[in-house]
């Protein structure tokens, strides 16, 4: 007997409400049905799931089991909305991931030239940290992801998309912005400093030490822009960032800081719409042209 996907279906509701009863509920499903496609998984497996008949304690194959489990149920349900979108949409379907100073440079531009290219196109619209974007191809949730991050990824091919230098990201009128000289690392940490997870990837050993000792992190570039700008603090940004500033922040290079950001741009081997994602592909790598490597 082959494993099928509503047997882990029904194994995750069971393992993550912890009792037959609820997962019922949540399925739809009697308590029994339940139980009997549970024995038939374990007797296919060779092995229990669950530590007691309350199903409120895994076995170390259960958890293992569940990681994986639900890896391919999010696939499978992924693959499922593409196929239903596809099937509504006449121009096909695309699904974009995309770190968030990336996306807000990219989305609008693209967005207007497929529209127009594709009427009745769908198009879905991430913006992620890098490691979500990453995910988001492996689980086959995007069909072109951009990341800050080189990563083999099976199923689908990465190149350099642009390069931009590191550099401190302050309010125009605050001191650092004025004084004549480009600040120091150790300047720019003696003032009030807020982390982000961009600059979290610098490997410049002085810049690491000091960045350890940071003691507020902001992960949403939108708010850590607008905490540069109304409140006094500073930050390391790639310049590229700048774009989608608001009007009143300043960037200017780190004396001892020469690391730059590399953005990649990944398309999946097997998209949706395969001559949509080329063109979008296409499309994206023209916006960079001065920033390119």
């Amino acid at each position: 007997m082959a494993i099928k996907i509503e047997m882990l279906r029904t194994f995750c509701a069971v393992a993550r409400a912890g009792n037959l009863s609820d997962a019922a509920q949540h399925l739809g499903r009697t308590q029994s049905a339940l139980s009997m496609t549970l024995k038939q998984l374990e007797a296919h497996l060779g092995g229990a799931l669950f530590e007691n008949e309350r199903k409120n304690r895994l076995t170390p194959l259960g958890t293992q089991v569940l990681a994986m489990g639900l890896g391919q149920l999010r696939q499978f349900d992924s693959t499922v909305q593409a196929i239903e979108a596809l099937a509504r949409a006449p121009q096909g379907v695309l699904r974009i991931a995309a770190v968030p100073s990336v996306a807000a440079q990219t989305f609008p531009r693209l967005v207007r030239h497929l529209a127009d290219a594709f009427p009745g196109l769908k198009i879905e619209l991430r913006d992620s940290d890098t490691p979500q974007v990453i995910e988001a191809l492996v689980q086959g949730w995007a069909d072109i992801g951009i990341a800050s991050a080189l990563q083999p990824l099976k199923g689908a091919e990465a190149a350099l998309l642009f390069r931009d230098r590191y550099g401190l990201v302050m309010a125009q009128d605050h001191p650092l912005a004025q004084q004549q000289d480009d600040p120091g690392i150790d300047a720019v940490f003696a003032v009030p400093f807020l982390g982000n997870a961009l600059c979290a990837r610098i490997e410049t050993p002085r810049f690491r030490d000091r960045m350890a000792q940071a003691d507020v992190t902001v992960h949403n570039t939108q708010s850590l822009l607008a905490m540069v700008r109304h409140g006094g603090w500073v930050t390391v940004l790639p310049q590229s960032v700048l774009r989608a500033a608001p009007e009143g922040v300043v960037f200017r290079p780190v004396d001892g800081l020469a690391e730059q950001r590399e953005v990649y741009l990944y398309l999946r081997e097997q998209p949706v719409s395969p001559g949509i994602a080329s063109e979008a592909r296409s499309f994206i790598v023209g916006l960079f042209p001065a920033l390119g490597g």
